[in-house]
Parts: structure tokens; C-alpha cells; sequence
């Protein structure tokens, strides 16, 4: 009789279930990404103005103002509405314990003048140096 051939271990990984499963996911985050926006949804004004360079790890305060002159407050991935008055303690609150804080403010296009002028007052008095506005890029 002959002896039996002993099998030598297999050295290599199947990787096509990974390869599967890494479909799956891409297709699970292809379709997820877009519902993932953040912020209010507010019809901005078109601009051929440059973006501004935002890092990661920097702290960004985001006042928006909708079309009916309601108020929110982003800060982070959290957003709430609130009012005028309530802006200034707010945002005195965050610039005083960090001083480098980005303050953006997007406006509804259909807004009066007036009524980013008086958040743009209550910001500064607020004691943000450089308060930016959000455009949408021209088309």
C-alpha cells in the first residue's frame, strides 16, 4: 500500500468573501453619503468668490438665517434654532473659551439687508473679529 501524501498547509488567503464584503459596504455608503448633509437648508446667494480653507480639527461656529427670519445655531454636528437675542450670549460663550473660532454666517438670498447687518452687529459685539459669509459658487 502506499502511504498516504500528507497535505502541505495552505499558505494564502481567499480574499473574494472580503472583496464582497467590501462591495457591500461601498455601496451601503454611495447610497447613505448623500443623505448625510448637514446644516439648514437655506437658498444662498451665488458668488465667484474662492473657498476658504477650513482644517478638521478647527472649531467652526455657523449662524444660519432663514427666508422667514428664524435663527440657527451649528456648532459641530449639532444645530438648533433660536433667537436673535440669544446669538450674542451664545456666541460670547464659545469665542470666550476658544478664541480661534471660525464664525460663518449663511443667509436666505430673498433676506433683507437689514437682517444679516443686525446678526453680523450681535456677533461682533459678541467678540467675533472675522465674521465670514457662506456663498453658493456661481453657476
Amino acid at each position: 500500500m502506499s502511504k498516504a501524501k500528507r497535505r502541505k498547509p495552505m499558505s494564502e488567503i481567499n480574499v473574494v468573501p472580503y472583496i464582497d464584503v467590501m462591495l457591500v459596504l461601498l455601496v451601503i455608503f454611495m447610497v447613505t453619503a448623500p443623505l448625510m448633509t448637514q446644516g439648514i437648508r437655506v437658498d444662498l446667494p451665488q458668488s465667484s468668490s474662492e473657498p476658504i480653507d477650513v482644517d478638521a480639527d478647527e472649531i467652526i461656529l455657523v449662524v444660519s438665517v432663514k427666508s422667514d427670519e428664524t435663527y440657527f445655531i451649528n456648532i459641530g454636528d449639532k444645530e438648533r434654532s433660536i433667537s436673535l437675542a440669544s446669538i450674542g450670549e451664545q456666541a460670547e460663550k464659545i469665542i470666550k473659551a476658544n478664541p480661534t473660532v471660525k464664525v460663518f454666517v449663511e443667509g436666505d438670498k430673498s433676506l433683507a439687508y437689514s437682517v444679516i447687518i443686525n446678526l453680523m452687529n450681535v456677533l461682533q459685539v459678541a467678540g467675533a473679529t472675522n465674521v465670514n459669509l457662506i456663498t453658493a459658487p456661481s453657476a
